[in-house]
């Protein structure tokens, strides 16, 4: 479906989906129809009014939530490594802002930097059901083209909600088996990150699926590293950020990639899962807006230990519990979790500690909270590591039924004077029912600035006006990088629109 797509062709389009690809129709249980075409169709054509305003002001709180979680790895020695063979490699000059630098450099290597710098301090959002953090390897592509090309804000907004849309229903897609071994943010976000930036490229449906099928030859990323305390990880959210910007610039150039990648017989399901549903892939497609299942975290570590800290705060407020009366915490977790977070039985180093459940646990019972802070202070403080050496987790069959659309949070707690108590937590602080208001998006933002350094509160709060205001933008600038003729935007960096668009 060409970019000049009207209403009336988008109500065709999706009617299509919805035959063609619902629960009861012949090919959606099968690998003979072609669902990589039609979410590329989709990824395509949607166009900014296409998109509900409640979608808009999500991605404008996810958007800001990626900010605060890329400025907070500054100083960090893995992104700092990633920053230094961006600087020897890539071109000094471009219009693309590396945010922990400052500098400037070409889409490439400033989309690099920023994905491997947001995805360092374990703050970055996360969709339950694909088990996949979409902001991390979405948003630093859209900045770094929509910088160099001159994009506008709602063509930024639009481009991300294009990432998000792909790259969560692939990671769905893939399934729970992949999740064993592949770390989905770097598979599937190679996938979202080409979706988006072939959004902001105006990329036909013909080479929009060509992009997929580049980024997805390209798709990596192995829980191996969590073992030895390694710096993969960062590694992964780069290379997906830089390989799916690759990807999606390189079919508009006319690079042709396999047009079966996600379901063909040697494509990434055959190659990286055990029960891929394409199904997953075209569900409710322009209906089901994916982007708004997103969760914030609060905690600064996996997700994986949100539920079950949410749950021991719990326990221990309503039973007015000191961490010195506790004797044991069993953690009642799914699968994926004891997958994830067991080999991190003796964490290392902070990066490590943030994939112990004993650790986790130890920060909210000493200090009521497991952020930036008390990780970098506490991750080895003996009485961590003592209350460490009190929990353990165990696999629970309502908890493993239910993930991973939802992550139920379950402890019991046993007490140095016999007691046995229990905490639950149905929706941990930043799922969707529980979610974080734009307020408490500002205050985690300032706090992730201030723990790096890499903006003072004024600063902030301009990035805030900027952002609040994206619908309006009508060409994005540096959001730190300061020009001398910045200094009479108003507001600060950014030119506005005379009305808000339709």
């Amino acid at each position: 479906m060409p970019k000049g797509t009207t209403h009336k062709n988008w109500e065709l389009f999706r009617t299509l989906v919805r035959v063609r690809y619902s629960p009861n129709h012949g090919t959606a249980n099968s690998m003979s129809g072609h669902p990589s075409k039609i979410l590329a169709d989709f990824a395509a054509a949607l166009r900014f009014e296409d998109i509900p305003a409640s979608v808009l002001r999500r991605a404008e709180d996810l958007f800001l939530d990626w900010f605060g979680s890329a400025l907070a790895g500054k100083g960090a020695r893995p992104v700092e490594a990633i920053e230094r063979f961006a600087v020897a490699m890539g071109p000094a000059i471009g219009e693309s802002e590396v945010l922990i630098s400052r500098r400037r450099t070409t889409p490439l290597f400033a989309a690099m930097v920023n994905a491997a710098s947001s995805h360092f301090a374990e703050q970055d959002d996360v969709h339950n059901g694909a088990v996949f953090h979409p902001g991390t390897v979405v948003f630093p592509p859209v900045l770094a083209v929509a910088q160099a090309i001159g994009s506008s804000g709602p063509e930024l907004l639009t481009a991300a909600v294009v990432g998000y849309e792909v790259g969560i229903r692939v990671g769905e897609f893939l399934g729970r088996p992949h999740y064993q071994v592949f770390h989905t943010t770097g598979t599937a976000g190679t996938i979202a990150a080409a979706a988006a930036v072939g959004c902001l490229l105006n990329l036909s449906a013909e080479q929009m699926l060509d992009a997929f099928g580049s980024a997805g030859t390209q798709s990596a990323g192995l829980w191996e590293f969590l073992r030895d305390a390694a710096d993969s990880k960062q590694l992964h959210t780069a290379k997906a950020a830089a390989d799916g910007l690759l990807s999606a610039y390189l079919a508009k150039e006319g690079f042709t990639g396999a047009k079966h990648i996600l379901e063909g017989p040697q494509g990434m399901a055959a190659g990286m899962s055990r029960d891929a549903d394409p199904a997953k892939l075209t569900d409710r497609l322009g209906e089901r807006w994916a982007l708004v299942e997103t969760s914030f975290k609060y905690h600064a570590s996996c997700r994986h230990t949100h539920p079950a800290a949410d749950a021991l705060q719990i326990a221990m407020a309503q039973n007015e519990l000191k961490p010195e009366a506790i004797a044991h915490v069993t953690a009642h977790v799914h699968q994926a979790a004891i997958d994830v977070l067991g080999p991190a039985l003796n964490p290392a180093t902070v990066h490590q500690a943030k994939f112990s459940m004993g650790t986790v646990l130890g920060m909210i019972a000493l200090f009521g909270c497991a952020g930036m802070r008390e990780f970098a202070e506490h991750f080895n403080d003996p009485r961590v590591a003592a209350f460490r050496e009190k929990c353990l987790m165990a696999l629970d069959p309502e908890v493993d039924l239910a993930y991973p659309k939802r992550w139920i949070g379950k402890v019991t707690v046993e007490t140095a004077d016999g007691r046995t108590l229990h905490g639950r937590v149905d929706e941990p602080k930043g799922d969707p029912g529980n979610t974080l208001t734009r307020s408490e998006l500002e205050q985690k933002a300032l706090r992730l600035a201030e723990f790096s350094r890499a903006a003072t509160p004024e600063e902030m709060n301009r990035i805030f006006m900027q952002i609040w205001n994206l619908t309006r933008i009508t060409e994005i600038k540096s959001f730190l990088i300061v020009e001398p003729s910045d200094a009479i935007a108003q507001p600060p960096f950014i030119a506005l629109r005379s009305r808000q668009p339709a």
